[in-house]
């Protein structure tokens, strides 16, 4: 039979909250009394109550709940940014707020940049407020969230934009939507699949869309490897030339690209959406119906976001972690009327 809290405590000689407090690592207790009490731990060989541990939770979650505790979900508002755009998507406060609740807290909305909050500022109020717990979705290319003092906080990010300090994170798998796509491309028959998106999403990937698209092309003949376009800018209205040269050199028969401007510029040049050329959207939402495309599901990154953070507060951690983790979403293909029927 393991050894009771109380057994440990009479041979560190402290009280069993102390030793509560040394398994739940909080930092209340102090460096010489932890090391008493993890000996104590150790020469009696305690081995914790998994029923216990998952019981006691859920009593914390319900006393949570009652407290309002609040997760902040760090936004960013920079003026004159270029990625204030619908055709870059973020992770909705809704489902942040849907899946906080059934953690016990309340998701709350602060926005860098904006009335002249800053990132000391922020700090400063989140603290003052006793907010332990934050999810940064970066949202612009200035990342002015790289600047907050994390060391207070359980801290979690959405994708892969912020990449210093490394925080856990959750994210889609662009990698694995890209593979997807192709995929279902090729079996309407499509042979030559084009990749147009903008630097910046392909370096917030972490290169998860040129890499999945130059990785699966090496399996392709090479007649039917299309060049990349990552357009120049985050305003990608303002490529209109550079698209349709590379459309007259690359010659696709398919894309992967966004929903805005494309369509257009495509009906431009006189190619017909699918009849002539198809059309996958790379980041695709229910607001675009109609259109086939690359679903990066983010309601289960919020989802996965705020569990990360929900265990970081059970546990008592914050700070910049050591080794961060990541949880990756798989996408799901979504039909759509702007390609082909998969051929029989």
């Amino acid at each position: 039979m393991s050894a009771t809290l109380q057994q440990i405590a009479e041979r560190a000689r402290v009280s069993a909250m102390t030793v509560s407090r040394v398994l739940h690592h909080s930092p209340r207790v102090s460096v010489a009394t932890r090391e008493r009490v993890q000996q104590a731990i150790a020469d009696l060989d305690y081995q914790p109550d998994p029923h216990l541990a998952r019981m006691m939770t859920l009593v914390r979650g319900r006393k949570k709940a009652r407290v309002r505790a609040v997760i902040a979900v760090i936004r960013e508002a920079v003026a004159k940014d270029g990625l204030h755009n619908p055709a870059y998507q973020y992770v909705s406060i809704e489902d942040i707020r849907h899946r906080a609740e059934k953690h016990g807290y309340y998701a709350e909305e602060f926005w860098l940049g904006q009335d002249g909050l800053t990132p000391e500022r922020l700090g400063n109020i989140l603290q003052a407020r006793g907010i332990e717990g934050i999810i940064v979705s970066p949202q612009s290319s200035q990342m002015h969230c790289a600047q907050l003092n994390y060391a207070p906080f359980a801290s979690v990010t959405f994708g892969f934009g912020l990449t210093s300090p490394s925080l856990h994170r959750a994210a889609g798998n662009m990698n694995l939507g890209i593979q997807l796509a192709v995929k279902e491309l090729h079996a309407r028959g499509y042979k030559r699949v084009g990749l147009a998106v903008t630097q910046w999403i392909d370096h917030r990937a972490e290169g998860g869309y040129s890499g999945a698209m130059l990785h699966v092309q090496q399996s392709l003949p090479v007649r039917q490897r299309v060049p990349l376009l990552l357009f120049p800018h985050n305003d990608f209205s303002r490529c209109r030339a550079e698209f349709m040269e590379w459309m007259k050199t690359a010659r696709p028969d398919a894309l992967i690209t966004f929903d805005q401007h494309v369509p257009e510029w495509l009906e431009k040049m006189g190619l017909r959406i699918p009849a002539d050329i198809g059309l996958v959207v790379h980041d695709w939402t229910p607001m675009m119906k109609g259109y086939a495309g690359i679903h990066q599901r983010r309601d289960h990154v919020a989802a996965a976001g705020v569990d990360l953070v929900a265990t970081q507060l059970l546990q008592n951690e914050c700070g910049v972690p050591e080794v961060p983790r990541q949880i990756l979403i798989p996408p799901e293909w979504i039909e759509g009327e702007s390609v082909r029927a998969r051929c029989v």
